[in-house]
């Protein structure tokens, strides 16, 4: 149980850092020549090539009935719809307030999780929330403001990112990791397929364009997305939220190495705040890992 939990960490905190560098990737590729919908139909489109033939080969079946509806949902309209929010959003407020809007979904997912699922919690998971809140806000920093819509949408997409992550701890425990990354990702390029069939897809022009949108699709989506369900399966939302505060922080630190951002003081310290946070869920799991034990050996 212990060492499950600790993979559940690493995975999650994998899957942050290889989302973490798809503002890289992105930034590249547009000034490549693609656009926001082409990239994203590109991301998921390649994914889907690869994921779909690895569950193939694994004599994996789909899923039916509700599961698979629920798949479905998650991709088509969680994962697209938080997209769209955040990405349009971009256009009409600054990219500090739409980021710090979006990193409130630990603190929502908590909320809800404790609602719906009855979740403990309290102690050390509390206090590590907040310190992950608290290092997001100071490793992004808030700067400018927006007009009303924009932050309308940047205020929409924590609350359907949280619905997003709060269905895939249920799902992904009744299709399995990798059924649940493949149907997600599918639908996903189904919908911005779509969107491309209506407003044109943009080729980068370039090779480092290419290799950028490459890497978005097979790290910032396949092994993000399936280390995410990975260690969501084992550590639960709550955890996986908290945890995926390190990747503003990877964010941050590939921008300052490839891009020359100058990382200052005060980001910094939000980092060793996100860190800290990380360290006291760990506690904070292995702390109930006895009482969870003497259950087991006492059945």
């Amino acid at each position: 149980m212990q060492r499950g939990k600790l993979k559940g960490m690493f995975f999650v905190i994998i899957s942050a850092i290889a989302f973490g560098a798809i503002a890289i990737f992105a930034k590249t590729a547009y000034s490549a020549g693609s656009d926001p919908i082409s990239v994203l139909f590109f991301r998921f489109s390649i994914a889907s090539v690869v994921m779909v033939p690895w569950m193939i080969a694994r004599n994996i079946p789909f899923p039916r009935g509700r599961t698979l509806l629920g798949l479905i949902l998650m991709g088509g309209i969680g994962y697209v719809g938080m997209s769209f929010c955040y990405f349009t959003s971009l256009t009409m407020a600054s990219a500090g307030l739409v980021a710090i809007l979006l990193y409130l979904y630990p603190a929502i997912v908590t909320i809800f999780s404790a609602l719906l699922f009855k979740e403990s919690i309290r102690g050390l998971k509390v206090l590590a929330l907040i310190l992950a809140l608290a290092g997001t806000f100071l490793t992004i920093g808030l700067s400018g403001g927006g007009q009303p819509l924009g932050i309308a949408l940047a205020m929409t997409a924590p609350f359907i990112y949280s619905a997003y992550i709060l269905a895939g701890s249920k799902l992904t425990k009744q299709a399995g990791v990798l059924m649940t990354s493949t149907v997600v990702i599918l639908s996903a390029s189904v919908v911005f397929g779509i969107l491309v069939l209506i407003q044109g897809l943009y080729l980068p022009r370039t090779l480092p364009g290419w290799g950028s949108v490459v890497a978005i699709a097979l790290g910032s989506t396949v092994i993000a997305v399936s280390t995410f369900f990975a260690g969501l399966e084992r550590v639960g939302p709550t955890n996986a939220s908290v945890l995926s505060t390190f990747e503003p922080v990877t964010t941050v630190i590939l921008a300052f190495l490839f891009l020359g951002e100058e990382i200052g003081p005060m980001r910094i310290f939000g980092g060793i705040l996100i860190l800290g946070a990380v360290i006291l869920l760990a506690r904070s799991e292995f702390k109930k890992l006895p009482v969870e034990e003497s259950h087991v050996n006492a059945g």
